[in-house]
């Protein structure tokens, strides 16, 4: 894999914080953890190399001012942010703007991932990005998805029975998913990560590039319950492929500090949109094998919709014509998983209608990454909880969900 410039790091001066310094490895609670959900950081520099040949003299270049690094493109100067990438700080070190050294550097060197997941105690991750530039170039955008999927792969092959990839695809155009889909699976991905909602060529703008990558148009005339996206739900069955949506709903405004947490709160259950969609739309019952994940969800809460819809489609589902053919419920625990960082209540009620396919991830490195106190966060969550049960959730149900062989 190719790493940012070398020349990039020379000279920098470190934060007060050095987030790359050695950190001890932590005592095992669990003996195997197959860690659900981390990210990578991929660095400005890498687009050069990894868009097509006639899109890599626009890609963007960084420069280095006083304690900060920059992204220059298209016209634009800003500062590298650091909200994807705390780990190695407290909460009361976070950092949200600064320089590439000021990432811990498992984000984005493969080999420094694996020494931290020694670390940390676990043994396999799935790898989530990243994605597309923030371009308005559309032709552009469409590719750098492809780019920053080969990179993926790239990082992954450092060591393929640990690091496993999520491509990152768009939903413009049904056939051109149905392609990039196949080409992540030929990677070696082992799932696909989608925008919440189909997106709307017609509504594209540089500013919402990036976030039409995870919530598409809310607004937009197309559904997923549409036929028109049948051919796509039905090569992700015969390829066995994982389909996730990822705090699609409701996106964070990460670089505002007023709205931030309020936003991460109500981006957990937001994602219930999508699945109720889906679900009344009868797209489980035309495709009984296709699974979707909830990435960074949260699951305390999906008992409690389970519930809900089972009653209400039951109350409703008459006149509103809902053809279905078993409760929403059935549908939780045949076709739809979930992920949580620490999230005891979901735990808990893990043995209710929906709160079955729950998986657990540490979030790396990401601002509420459990890093490196990872199988300490375990211990809690799993207080009291038989092994067997516990152990399914912090790698059995990944391994099922993924595919992992």
């Amino acid at each position: 894999m190719r790493c940012p410039k070398a020349h990039l790091m020379e000279g920098c001066r470190m934060a007060d914080v050095d987030v790359n310094r050695e950190i001890v490895a932590a005592p095992r609670v669990a003996d195997y953890v197959v860690d659900a959900d981390v990210h990578v950081t991929p660095p400005p520099t890498m687009w050069a190399d990894y868009l097509s040949p006639e899109f890599r003299p626009f890609a963007p270049t960084v420069e280095s001012d006083g304690e900060f690094d920059y992204v220059v493109f298209e016209g634009n100067r800003r500062k590298i942010n650091l909200m994807a990438s705390q780990a190695g700080r407290s909460g009361k070190e976070y950092k949200n703007q600064g320089r590439l050294s000021d990432q811990r550097q498992g984000g984005w060197m493969a080999p420094q991932r694996l020494l931290d997941m020694d670390r940390d105690g676990m043994d396999k991750a799935i790898i989530f990005g990243g994605g597309p530039l923030a371009t308005s170039h559309y032709e552009l955008y469409l590719d750098s998805y492809d780019a920053y999927n080969r990179w993926c792969a790239d990082f992954c092959s450092a060591d393929p029975k640990r690091l496993y990839a999520a491509a990152f695809i768009p939903m413009v155009e049904v056939p051109q998913a149905v392609t990039m889909l196949k080409a992540a699976k030929e990677r070696g991905a082992v799932a696909v990560n989608i925008p919440a909602f189909p997106q709307s060529p017609n509504k594209f703008t540089k500013k919402d590039s990036q976030f039409q990558a995870l919530t598409g148009d809310a607004e937009g005339n197309r559904q997923y319950r549409d036929a028109e996206f049948d051919p796509f739900w039905a090569a992700a069955v015969d390829l066995d492929m994982a389909i996730t949506f990822h705090l699609g709903a409701r996106v964070s405004r990460f670089q505002d500090k007023v709205n931030f947490l309020p936003d991460i709160a109500m981006g957990k259950p937001a994602m219930l949109e999508m699945v109720g969609i889906m679900l009344y739309g009868g797209v489980f019952d035309r495709f009984p094998k296709l699974r979707i994940g909830l990435i960074e969800s949260g699951v305390g809460w999906i008992p409690w919709a389970a519930h809900y819809m089972d009653r209400t489609w039951e109350m409703q589902r008459y006149w509103t014509e809902c053809k279905i053919l078993n409760p929403p419920s059935f549908y939780f625990d045949q076709n739809v998983y979930a992920s949580f960082i620490s999230d005891p209540i979901g735990v808990e009620l893990r043995g209710h209608p929906g709160g079955r396919n729950i998986m657990w991830s540490s979030d790396y490195p990401h601002s509420e990454t459990t890093f490196p106190h990872s199988h300490r966060v375990i211990e809690e969550n799993f207080r009291g909880v038989p092994r067997a049960e516990r152990d399914w959730i912090i790698a059995g149900c990944a391994e099922k969900f993924f595919g992992l062989g």
